[in-house]
């Protein structure tokens, strides 16, 4: 119970970033060139005079020399459910309300803008669904034929066990990385986002059923041997009961533990692809495409916060670990 507490930052963290259009205060892709790389802006409560103010606000940024100052002849009260650019809830279903925001010309960029002038807070979020929602989909790809094939080796056995096994070993084998580079450098360099992203998907799921099917081929094994599986087949029950209502349920707890470890594992390789310009590309937000932008030494040295994209990636490093965890939990307690 302890562990399972932990669940919880990790299902804030996804629903954050699911509901990227809504939290996000402006579309990722909207450029404004008069404030390039400018610094975060600060909620305030007190104005320049000392005044306190109940509801936030913030001040418009300007260019000054070589950086910027705070215009504060204005406030700009922070708004809540304001309309802003339209987004995609769902595929077909769209909305423009936005959780907070300020009047123009201001801007409520809380993690600051890029080289561009976007929004960095709103890439940040486009870009982290985007990954995530391409690790978790080829997680689930990877587990479904890691189980399937484990389950079926484990419970059939003999030649059908020895093909599947030579099969991962094969798989295991390949650097599925370097795959990856091999499979997007075939493609043409100029390749439509959704199937760059689909691709990727494809690749790491086909890539990835090996482990998870060798661990629960294991439990397999073990679990058919066990006293209770072998007296329910002793008073006639079906193979697929026995393996429905006796052996699988074995298999979830390393089923769930792999899945903590395997799309930290695939968010990471779809950050690395956009890192290198082979993956998700601009102008749409991606998360390796932003750190990117710190391969130029000026940013680099100047610009703190465009090193949000990598505290993102180690926040959902962390919340999957804490999933990690709780997966040997639940397998410590299913094997007891």
């Amino acid at each position: 119970m302890t562990r399972s507490i932990w669940l919880i930052p990790l299902v804030g963290l996804h629903l954050l970033i699911l509901l990227a259009g809504f939290v996000a205060p402006y579309d990722p892709t909207a450029q404004a060139r008069t404030i390039p790389f400018a610094p975060p802006v600060r909620p305030h409560l007190f104005d320049a005079a000392g005044t306190f103010h109940l509801r936030p606000f913030v001040y418009a940024v300007v260019p000054s020399g070589d950086g910027y100052v705070a215009d504060t002849s204005h406030r700009y009260p922070i708004r809540f459910f304001t309309r802003e650019s339209r987004y995609a809830i769902v595929p077909g279903l769209e909305n423009d309300i936005h959780l907070f925001g300020v009047d123009a010309p201001a801007r409520i960029s809380i993690f600051g803008t890029d080289g561009y002038g976007r929004d960095v807070l709103s890439r940040v979020l486009h870009g982290a669904r985007v990954s995530i929602i391409a690790g978790l989909l080829a997680t689930l790809c990877a587990l479904l034929a890691g189980t399937a094939l484990g389950t079926l080796a484990g419970f059939v056995g003999g030649a059908t066990d020895k093909v599947i096994m030579r099969a991962a070993d094969v798989f295991m084998a390949v650097p599925w990385i370097y795959l990856l580079f091999a499979v997007r450098a075939a493609l043409p360099l100029q390749i439509d986002t959704r199937a760059a992203f689909l691709l990727l998907v494809a690749v790491l799921g086909i890539v990835g059923w090996a482990r998870p099917s060798r661990l629960v081929r294991g439990i397999v094994l073990s679990a058919k041997e066990r006293t209770y599986v072998l007296a329910a087949e002793g008073f006639g029950a079906q193979p697929l009961y026995v393996l429905r209502r006796h052996v699988l349920p074995q298999t979830y707890g390393v089923v769930l533990t792999q899945a903590g470890l395997l799309v930290p594992q695939f968010i990471l390789a779809e950050v690395t692809l956009s890192f290198l310009g082979l993956g998700v590309g601009e102008p749409d937000a991606s998360l390796g495409s932003m750190l990117g932008t710190l391969q130029q030494y000026h940013v680099l040295a100047s610009y703190w916060w465009m090193f949000a994209p990598a505290v993102m990636l180690v926040l959902v490093a962390a919340a999957y670990h804490a999933l990690t965890s709780f997966g040997h939990e639940r397998a410590r307690l299913v094997a007891s």
